[in-house]
């Protein structure tokens, strides 16, 4: 479960980390609409809610499709600018075509891409668009119906509301995020300048990575995908609001993005979602659970298992081979046996590790 971006053959400057205005508002608007993805900015999120006029408050749910489950193509730079107002610009230089692809990828809620034939023009993927479109509810529906009609209104009415937005909470808060971003653009650059992209990759998260061959950036998320970023370059854009949330531009056609999470103090690195699901296959097994639960009120042999449960010793090898594959045991020899007990930190933070490798 990777996202591979092919980098052979890019110039060294077609990496860059910059910060994006409209990527932060972009994340801003995500935590406004999913706040339980984002616990720490819950009371922030609550303020802004109530402050919003009504008319506004309105608009950002008639078009939440484009940041709420994932975030549109156009809403991640991949040239950032200094401003949001000179971002928006570069939105409106996208061909009808091609933004209505990307808003309808969101809207629908898939990973077809509607671009060609368009469904601006093509009768048969206008009504595939419409039909994933009303599947979502009747709001999708309508924004999708909205847009294939008239997508320069849409375009500018969703232009107009992302303004309104700097108003209403973006430029204060954009004011505070701006600090954050800055110190860590500075480090990742000095990285990259002085260690070299895999030490810069590093820092930008545990779940993104060098390739070993150097041909490919490696980004740990629950997608099968490849793009390349030969001929166009990657960017990367830190986020104060986008944790946990590693986002991603990887559609054909469009140069790969990745907004990632700011570092925190002592921040902990996200387990390998290879690992959570060998976790999740140890424990889908009666006998491995039963065995947890006699190893949950104290250490126990090999033996001691296998007599407390009827089973063979060479049985109970085998699954705690795989609990201990799993980390989910620790083995301790004392004299000529082996006493096993759980690993009790990872087994407990299971839950938690799972909800983020779900929502990275």
């Amino acid at each position: 479960m990777t996202l591979r971006i092919d980098i052979r053959g890019m110039p060294s400057e077609g990496l860059r980390f910059a910060a994006s205005p409209l990527a932060e508002l972009t994340a801003m608007l995500h935590v406004l609409a999913e706040p339980e993805h984002h616990p720490r900015f819950a009371a922030w999120a609550a303020d802004v809610w109530a402050g919003l006029r009504p008319g506004l408050a309105e608009r950002l749910r008639e078009a939440e499709f484009l940041w709420r489950t994932s975030q549109a193509d156009f809403m991640l730079p991949a040239r950032p600018r200094p401003t949001l107002g000179e971002e928006l610009d570069d939105v409106d230089r996208i061909d009808d075509e091609r933004y209505a692809s990307a808003a309808l990828v969101t809207t629908c809620g898939n990973r077809i891409h509607f671009a060609s034939p368009s469904p601006l023009t093509d009768t048969a993927t206008r009504d595939l668009a419409l039909d994933l479109a009303q599947a979502r509810g009747a709001r999708q529906e309508a924004f999708a119906e909205r847009l294939l009609a008239d997508p320069k209104a849409v375009r500018a009415r969703v232009r107009d509301t992302l303004e309104a937005c700097a108003e209403a909470f973006f430029d204060a808060a954009w004011a505070d995020a701006a600090v954050q971003l800055a110190t860590d653009l500075r480090l990742k650059n000095d990285l990259l300048q002085r260690q070299g992209l895999g030490a810069a990759l590093a820092s930008v998260s545990g779940a993104v990575a060098l390739a070993p061959d150097g041909d490919d950036i490696l980004v740990d998320k629950l997608l099968d995908k490849a793009t390349t970023a030969r001929g166009t370059g990657v960017t990367f854009i830190p986020s104060v609001f986008g944790r946990p949330h590693l986002a991603m531009v990887h559609a054909p056609g469009w140069q790969p993005v990745v907004q990632y999470p700011v570092a925190e103090p002592d921040p902990s690195d996200p387990v390998p979602l290879d690992t959570v699901a060998l976790r999740l296959e140890a424990l889908a097994h009666p006998a491995r659970l039963r065995l947890l639960r006699t190893l949950a009120r104290g250490t126990h042999t090999n033996g001691e298992l296998a007599h407390a449960w009827d089973l063979t010793p060479p049985e109970v090898s085998r699954h705690l081979a795989l609990l201990r594959r799993a980390g989910l045991l620790v083995a301790r020899r004392e004299g000529r046996y082996v006493r096993y007990s759980l690993n009790v930190p990872d087994l407990t933070a299971l839950g938690t590790d799972l909800l983020a490798a779900v929502l990275r």
